[in-house]
């Protein structure tokens, strides 16, 4: 069945909310939970489902997360037709990028006709879930439907913010409204929506058939969630929802500074929603071969400091000489040095934090050097003059960021 169908990841978008974490990088390609890409899940879900035939299309900023799929997925077999290849925007059918999730695919389509699929599953390389999407092919074979939607159950209150889906008893889609003020609710529970993830599984032919008329369609954003599936319930097509309810409650759309600390911050709280130390699905990624962690006191002048790490995330190539951290993540090659302190941050590759700075409630994008005695997180309004603040009080600075002592 995997060699029946073809999967595309759409890792194009600018990630203009998460600024100045993409500033310098595609979103999918922003670090994640202190060794991973964002798209490492979409990846590593793929992997375990069995499903080797991918395209991942790339547009903005994409240097480094090309170089990351290139040095860090070579797990498939090009001797079986198995491939993870890079598509970059390349005006194949004009003078335009890619337009939208829908004219994305709709610029590759060659890449279908020449593998000629039964089924072509799309997903987007910016969330962060578990799915064995076998068994949401299975529900669509089954179903004989044309296009089946992935979907979970979200707050009603969150509803200006997806894409709502109304369905009937036997889980086919009746009705689609984007980002509504006054949604549908799911059967039974009125505090409750079903809100599309982005996730849509197509038989090829109706696929083409949708895309080329769209392309046509002058007023159309070429958005699957806008203009596609809502085209596809006017003419009465057989679209099936498929409720990830059934494997998991989680799932998390990083598309804003906020989203993005809060799902770093579920992987150290007391009871993890997510997982990442599941060895029935494990989470790939390119790794880079540094050193264990280190951790050490440090004594001068009859006063000695011990390293201590509490309820946090530690990537390889760490060194904490006389530092604390607590519900924190870690990125690889991070220095503490003595009587420094990190709470509820996340700390990118290659930082250092000087002696004696306190760091708390923020992102530290790469290779920034916290000065000794530095306070951030401690000090908005003083925040705000220097770094990005996000709207619940986050403090961000960014890559390679001079901060004056």
């Amino acid at each position: 069945m995997s060699k029946q169908v073809l999967t595309f990841i759409l890792a194009g978008g600018k990630g203009e909310r998460l600024n100045p974490l993409t500033r310098d990088r595609a979103k999918p390609a922003v670090p994640f939970g202190g060794i991973y890409r964002i798209i490492d899940f979409t990846l590593s879900n793929c992997i375990n489902s069995g499903l080797r035939r991918i395209f991942v299309l790339i547009q903005y900023k994409s240097f480094s997360l090309q170089r990351h799929i290139l040095s860090g997925w070579d797990v498939v077999s090009s001797q079986l037709g198995e491939f993870i290849d890079v598509i970059p925007a390349q005006q194949r059918l004009g003078e335009d990028w890619y337009k939208g999730t829908a004219d994305a695919i709709y610029q590759n389509l060659y890449a279908i006709s020449d593998y000629a699929p039964e089924y072509i599953l799309i997903l987007a390389g910016d969330h962060l879930y578990k799915m064995d999407y076998q068994k949401m092919i299975d529900d669509h074979i089954k179903n004989q439907a044309d296009v089946t939607v992935a979907c979970i159950k979200m707050p009603k209150d969150e509803a200006s913010s997806f894409g709502v889906i109304e369905v009937d008893k036997h889980s086919f889609i009746t009705g689609f409204q984007e980002k509504p003020a006054a949604p549908k609710t799911v059967p039974n529970e009125p505090d409750k929506i079903f809100a599309s993830m982005g996730i849509y599984l197509f038989s090829r032919k109706m696929l083409i058939s949708e895309l080329e008329r769209d392309s046509l369609d002058v007023r159309s954003d070429h958005d699957f969630g806008k203009n596609i599936i809502p085209k596809m319930l006017a003419g009465k097509k057989k679209i099936l929802a498929y409720d990830f309810g059934q494997q998991s409650h989680y799932w998390r759309d990083i598309g804003t500074r906020d989203a993005y600390y809060e799902a770093n911050m579920d992987l150290v709280s007391l009871k993890p929603a997510f997982n990442l130390f599941d060895k029935v699905w494990p989470l790939r990624t390119h790794y880079s071969h540094y050193p264990p962690v280190l951790m050490r006191t440090i004594c001068e002048k009859d006063r000695c400091v011990t390293g201590m790490v509490v309820d946090s995330i530690i990537s390889p190539g760490c060194v904490i000489e006389g530092g604390r951290v607590e519900r924190s993540i870690l990125s690889s090659q991070v220095t503490l040095r003595r009587d420094s302190l990190v709470q509820d941050s996340v700390i990118m590759e290659s930082v250092v934090v000087g002696e004696g700075a306190q760091i708390r409630n923020a992102i530290i994008d790469k290779q920034v050097h916290v000065p000794p005695g530095e306070k951030i997180g401690y000090d908005l309004e003083l925040d705000r003059k220097r770094f990005a603040v996000t709207a619940s009080g986050i403090v961000i600075v960014a890559k390679r960021t001079s901060i004056e002592s």
